[in-house]
């Protein structure tokens, strides 16, 4: 009885393993290290919690459906644009463009064809849910921002990147066409429309200076960067 009850005791032993192992190559196969869009520029991806994560900003000139993005360097018809359109920092795209990816305004965002198939443009509840995650705005922004100051204007208080996001400071372009902050500041466009000013987006950023994250809404005309979420 005793041996029956081993050899009973060990093949469920066995069993668990076996579906242990399974599931492992299950969910990793369900999490690629890479995604790549049209143009062929290829990104990391990490998970964060419950969520999987581009670990570059975009730097796409196409929608997934293979339509053109239409590059707007002059800064009168940037302020003006209410349709999608994209830029790099100071129009130097072969300075800017693979560290810090590209700039769009939210008619980009809008279309819901900027990322990747399969990826989008994270709403403001999925940023949330990704600073809830890592302790609260407060903390938020150190466990996201790239270590020392290669990137960032010292202090870049804060910084650990213990998230693997590695957040780099690609600056922004106002609704006027102008640039500004790049090695202060990065933000991101989510999907989320202002309930109170229909004009404006809500956003993410983080600063050289805090360990924080800001949430705010900006006109859709503003220039930000995409990171996208799976």
């Amino acid at each position: 009885m005793k041996m029956k009850t081993r050899i009973w005791v060990f093949s469920l032993v066995v069993m668990g393993f076996v579906i242990l192992f399974s599931n492992g190559c299950k969910k990793n196969d369900e999490k690629p290290t890479k995604v790549t869009d049209l143009d062929g520029n290829s990104y990391d991806t990490v998970a964060i919690g419950t969520q999987v994560w581009m670990v570059q900003n975009l730097k796409t000139s196409k929608f997934n459906d293979g339509i053109s993005i239409p590059l707007v360097t002059s800064n009168s018809a940037w302020a003006s644009l209410t349709t999608p359109g994209y830029c790099f920092y100071d129009n130097e795209a072969t300075i800017n463009k693979a560290t810090y990816g590209a700039i769009y305004n939210w008619y980009s965002v809008n279309t819901g064809k900027l990322c990747p198939t399969g990826w989008h443009v994270p709403s403001d509840a999925e940023w949330t849910t990704l600073t809830n995650f890592l302790g609260g705005v407060n903390i938020a922004g150190g466990k996201l921002k790239e270590t020392g100051i290669s990137h960032w204007v010292t202090p870049n208080d804060g910084a650990t990147n213990s998230s693997g996001f590695t957040a780099l400071p690609a600056g922004y372009r106002n609704e006027a066409g102008s640039f500004a902050n790049i090695n202060d500041d990065d933000f991101w466009w989510s999907t989320t429309t202002s309930t109170s000013q229909t004009t404006k987006a809500w956003s993410r950023g983080v600063n050289y200076n805090y360990p924080y994250v800001y949430n705010d809404y900006y006109l859709k005309s503003f220039g930000f960067s995409v990171r996208c979420i799976r």
